[in-house]
């Protein structure tokens, strides 16, 4: 495999543990890229981008994030607070009147932001095209009611999530969502990441595949199997309502829309440079960032159907958990995204970490592939 990029020569194992993805499953292509301190020491990728296997990736090619997207999301709400423009522990229905229908009058965006609102699913069943009808999907989020009482419980949001910030975002900010979030947590530091694509940078953006014959551990199965088995259960309305949600990727309607919980386009470059700016203070300051990485939830995720720890927008480290740790140290935070892409960050060792690749993978957590390389990052810096 020919690996394009570059590495300090303390990482050469890295470099090494990367190359191994592409002889050791079957990886099409994926990049890597880790900053220590906000110097980057590891900047890889490798592989084809496309489904004919004619186009070798690039420096500069773009991959659907998915929930990676989410911290980003989370961040542009988190300076709106700071700004005074929206409040963490007032009710949404402040900002958003329609919002408080049908026992929603008390969630608050600390609740959004951190799966406890109860709002994982819409119960009414709506047609493919609503997934990209902004005033369709927010409509039947203000009309719904709580799947259990908010903040007694948590369930990963893994779509509505986006709907539900982009709307406050939007209302708050005065732009439409995707432009929101991209100024204030991308384009401030120079990142290449988007949230609605132009049709000119399609011809950068790989091609998604799934792998095969891997079905993921017991978390994976397990909801898969209910996803399938209870058409009519939280979890399977959270993926599968609209139908398009699972089958969207690759449509050109779904990179142009902005979904917020899932459709950001980026690389790896782009995450780790975005968890550098974090620890840095480029972003948030040192009192934000400490309530957005302050543990919120730990316990049974309703929607996942397994345990999850959150803080506000992002993941937190479960280390006795196998396919639950970054793979770093327990302070870690970030989020993982569908199919495999990651970015987190380490505070104690001032790491930023992101993995993207093309070659989707069936876990529910965090995926193995960014686990071993993350797990040689550690070991290179001792």
């Amino acid at each position: 495999m020919d690996i394009q990029g570059y590495f300090d020569l303390r990482f050469e194992a890295v470099r090494d543990a990367f190359g191994e993805l592409f002889e050791q499953t079957a990886q099409r292509g994926a990049a890597i890229c880790v900053q220590l301190g906000g110097e980057t020491v590891v900047d890889l990728w490798a592989g084809m981008a496309d489904n004919a296997g004619e186009e070798v990736w690039q420096q500069d090619t773009l991959v659907n994030l998915f929930s990676c997207t989410k911290t980003f999301t989370a961040v542009a709400a988190l300076q709106l607070v700071a700004e005074g423009k929206l409040e963490l522990d007032s009710p949404v229905g402040r900002i958003w009147p329609e919002f408080a229908a049908n026992g929603k009058q008390g969630i608050t965006l600390r609740q959004l932001l951190s799966h406890q609102a109860g709002l994982p699913a819409i119960r009414e069943l709506l047609p493919p095209e609503a997934l990209y009808d902004w005033e369709s999907m927010t409509r039947a989020l203000a009309a719904e009611r709580p799947w259990w009482t908010p903040g007694e419980g948590h369930g990963y949001a893994a779509i509505t999530y986006g709907w539900l910030l982009g709307e406050l975002i939007r209302r708050a900010d005065g732009r439409e969502p995707g432009e929101a979030i991209v100024a204030r947590a991308a384009r401030s530091c120079g990142l290449d990441f988007h949230l609605g694509l132009a049709d000119s940078d399609f011809q950068r953006v790989a091609y998604l595949t799934r792998m095969k014959n891997d079905f993921g551990d017991a978390a994976a199965q397990r909801l898969f199997k209910a996803t399938l088995s209870q058409p009519e259960s939280l979890s399977a309305r959270a993926f599968n309502n609209p139908p398009s949600i699972m089958t969207s990727g690759n449509k050109p309607e779904w990179q142009r829309m902005a979904q917020p919980a899932a459709n950001g386009h980026g690389n790896a470059r782009s995450l780790a440079g975005f968890y550098s700016a974090l620890l840095q203070g480029r972003l948030l300051d040192d009192a934000l960032l400490a309530e957005m990485t302050r543990e919120h939830c730990l316990g049974e995720d309703r929607t996942l159907l397994t345990r999850t720890r959150f803080a506000l927008g992002c993941w937190l480290d479960q280390p006795d958990v196998e396919n639950a740790t970054f793979g770093v140290g327990p302070r870690a935070f970030g989020h993982p995204g569908a199919g495999g892409c990651i970015g987190f960050a380490d505070p104690e060792r001032e790491l930023a970490f992101g993995f993207v690749t093309n070659t989707m993978g069936p876990y529910v957590l965090m995926d193995p592939r960014a686990q071993k390389l993350a797990r040689v990052v550690r070991r290179c810096l001792g």
